[in-house]
């Protein structure tokens, strides 16, 4: 199995770490800057609870100098979708198959519209990472998951193959048969997550320790699943609730990508994340006042600049 990795930081950097230590799959890296020619000459290092160094990986800025693949996984941020869409049709042949691992619930309808359907399968990635330097990923959490499947429920033959090589490099993956609730589920927590650190500019202890920010947290998240019950997605009415329980368990320090992009002067997901659920929330006729305010109060910081 040949597998390209479209964006190869926090994200793709460490799953295609372990694919590569697994050995169960060639697997390519996308790269671009000073972390392009890093990986090139040292590979890439993952540094925190799982250390991992692997070498002699085939990496390149781009995609045409790949020869086909069999698995696209799109790691990128969400801003560089479209542009990335564009990179990897060189790669994508009739029986590639395109995982979007990104961020929030929008990343798929951009993949419907570029690519039939029958050539595309859902996916979530946890972990909690950040580049520590061109070439390192700093893993600042134990948490690491995949979880991917087809839209329809079934449990492919390339499903199986993914997660064969998954395994071997010891990636907690799984094979989902309700990926799109999966993916719903991760969104109710991330836009909480993201909303609230990035805006309160504090990590998940003090928020959830302090019972106002601690409501908001749960009302941020109560609104994204009443969007997404309106979707048709199988979500359980009191499931925000499940989620700050998550919330609780997870450590103090824990904060967001989104978060480390706006301390870094990056630009942000905000868009696509409280944003999409006010779009989300619009086609529907659901009110979405506090990702609204979310967005709003974000929206000088969206392409980056001083925080």
């Amino acid at each position: 199995m040949r597998i390209a990795i479209m964006g190869s930081g926090g994200l793709g950097g460490f799953f295609g770490a372990r694919l590569v230590r697994g050995g169960a799959a060639d697997v390519h890296f996308i790269a671009r800057g000073q972390h392009l020619e890093a990986m090139r000459r040292n590979g890439l290092r993952i540094e925190g609870p799982e250390p991992l160094h692997v070498t002699g990986l085939n990496v390149t800025a781009d995609p045409r100098e790949i020869d086909g693949a069999d698995v696209v996984m799109l790691c990128v941020k969400l801003w560089d979708t479209e542009a990335a869409i564009d990179q990897i049709r060189p790669l994508v042949g009739p029986q590639t198959t395109v995982i979007s691992f990104q961020n929030g619930v929008l990343k798929d309808q951009y993949l419907r519209s570029a690519f039939p359907a029958q050539q595309l399968m859902g996916g979530v990635g946890y972990v909690a990472t950040t580049i520590a330097a061109p070439g390192v990923i700093a893993q600042t959490g134990p948490m690491q998951r995949l979880l991917f499947g087809e839209f329809d429920g079934s449990r492919s033959a390339r499903g199986e193959a993914l997660l064969a090589a998954c395994l071997a490099g010891g990636i907690k993956a799984e094979l989902s048969t309700a990926i799109l609730r999966e993916i719903w589920q991760k969104y109710v927590f991330l836009v909480g997550l993201s909303g609230t650190t990035t805006t309160i500019r504090k990590p998940i202890g003090p928020i959830r320790s302090d019972p106002q920010t601690r409501a908001f947290l749960l009302d941020v998240m109560r609104e994204v699943v009443a969007v997404g019950r309106a979707h048709g997605v199988a979500l359980p009415e009191d499931y925000a609730q499940v989620r700050l329980q998550l919330a609780d368990d997870v450590s103090p320090d824990m904060t967001s990508s989104m978060h480390h992009d706006l301390q870094r002067g990056n630009r942000l997901e905000v868009r696509w994340l409280a944003g999409g659920v006010v779009e989300l929330g619009a086609a529907k006729g659901v009110p979405t006042p506090l990702n609204r305010a979310i967005a709003d109060i974000l929206a000088l910081h969206a392409e980056g600049g001083t925080p």
